[in-house]
Parts: structure tokens; sequence; C-alpha cells
């Protein structure tokens, strides 16, 4: 209780003390004693005052010019954006044109048979049948950092989320095993297709997809589950779903439905031999 006593009593430093005593003693209370230098007190607080008030002035004015062009700056980004948004729907549109030619060309092509194949396994038309359905998705307590992967996916760290490694080894034991035709997510699998990664997402031809990864594939039903489990592909998502979590499952399915892919890009071209006979008779 006396520290605290003391500390009450003596809060001022006693320094400090003195000198306040010693200038009230002299007389000097802090405010000037002549005429000039009060003038020049009063100069100075009028200055600031006017300092202030045109400073205040001059918010107000530009406050309404600012408003105005950010306003219009909004309103330019929105027309941007629309132009965007219906340059993007018009390419869609001209692709989407585009595929449908090539289909159509591909079933005029003079022959069927051979031209409904090519279109099957080029992805240029939608195609049902029976197939396996397989869904991998990311380990229930899957999140983001750590050190090391022991899988060597793509250089991330191993945090039991699927990657675009584990999805390629999917694919492929699958073509392998004998599908006819392949969609991850509802998106069709070409000859040209890409499965990559950006960042922690997966890429299919460009296009990002979240999980869970559904992996639809046409063809002989139980003989293509039977060999795609028995493979190295299936046997290494096996591991992954004991190792890390991974949860997988697949099934038989009586009838699947893939649609056909966005574009198909054509790499070469030929005459057909009856139009060449046609043209040189």
């Amino acid at each position: 209780m006396s520290l605290i006593t003391n500390v009450m009593d003596h809060s001022l430093d006693d320094g400090y003390a003195e000198a306040a005593a010693r200038k009230k003693a002299a007389g000097d209370g802090g405010m000037p004693k002549t005429l000039r230098a009060k003038l020049g007190l009063a100069a100075g607080l009028v200055l600031a005052a006017l300092v202030v008030t045109v400073g205040a002035a001059q918010a107000r004015v530009a406050a309404p010019v600012v408003a105005k062009e950010r306003e219009e700056l909004i309103d330019r980004i929105d027309r941007e954006t629309e132009a965007a948004d219906q340059l993007e729907d018009t390419v869609d549109e001209l692709r989407e044109d585009v595929s449908a030619r090539q289909r159509e060309a591909l079933k005029h092509s003079g022959e069927s048979a051979r031209s409904e194949l090519v279109g099957i396994l080029s992805g240029s038309v939608a195609v049902h049948g029976p197939g396996v359905k397989l869904v991998v998705n990311d380990a229930k307590e899957a999140g983001t950092g750590g050190d090391g992967d022991a899988r060597g996916s793509s250089g991330f760290s191993d945090t039991g989320r699927v990657r675009d490694r584990d999805m390629q080894r999917v694919v492929n034991g699958l073509w392998e095993s004998g599908a006819e035709a392949i969609s991850i997510n509802g998106q069709r699998l070409t000859a040209l297709s890409a499965i990559r990664a950006a960042g922690d997402a997966i890429l299919v031809d460009n296009k990002p997809l979240v999980p869970p990864y559904t992996v639809l594939a046409v063809g002989d039903g139980q003989r293509l589950s039977t060999r795609f489990q028995d493979s190295a592909d299936g046997l290494y998502l096996n591991a992954l779903q004991e190792s890390y979590g991974i949860r997988t499952g697949i099934s038989v399915e009586d009838d699947l439905r893939l649609p056909a892919a966005p574009s198909v890009i054509v790499r070469t071209a030929q005459p057909s031999t009856e139009k060449s006979e046609k043209g040189t008779s």
C-alpha cells in the first residue's frame, strides 16, 4: 500500500514540479505578453483556420467529381464485362456449329459403319450403352500443406487429395481394359484429351473439375470392371484407398450416356476414293 500511496502522491516527477513552480513564480504563464506576440499568435490561428476551411471546401467540391468518375468507371466495367460475355457466347455457338458440321460430315462420308465407328472413337458423337461407373473422391481428412509427396504426382504435397496423375492412370487403365468411350464429370475424353493440374485443381482439356470425379466408361460392363480392377492401374487405385484414404467406388451399369466432345480438331484429311474417281472420269 505504501508503494501505491507514493505513486499517487508523486504522480508528477519532482523535477517537473520544481520547473513549474519557478515558472509560476517568475510570472510566466505560457501566454504571449507583448502585443506583437499576441498578434502573431492570432495571425497563426487565423491562417490555420483558413487552411482547414479551404481544404474542406475543396474536398466538398471534389467529392461529386470523384463519385461521378467512380460511377462512370463502374458502368464501363459492366459494359465491357457484358460485351466479353456476349463474345464468349458467340465463340461457344460457333464452336458448336463447327462440331455439328464435322459430325454431319462423318455421317455422310459414304461409309456409314466406318464413319460411325470413327465418330465414337474420336468422341465427335454422343454414345450410350453398358459399362462401368467409377467414382474417385478425396480422403475425408484431405487438406493442404505438408512436406513431400509419396506418390510423386505433380510435385505437390500428399494430403489425401486426388491428383492429376491418379486420374491419368485411372483413364489409361480403363482404355487398356477395353473401354470404348470415357467421360469425367460429363467431360468427354478423346485421343487428344489432356489431364493436367493447375494448383490443386485437376483440368481436363483446360476445364477445371471438382471432386468427386465420376468416370463413365462404355464397354462390356462386367468384363471391363473385372479387367480394370485386376490391372496394375486398378491395383494402384486400391493402394491409394488403403494408404491415403482416397475414396473409390465402381459399379457395373446397364446404360450409360456420354455426351459428344465439345470440339474435335481435324489434324489431317484426304479426299475419298469415290470422289477422286468421279473427278477423273
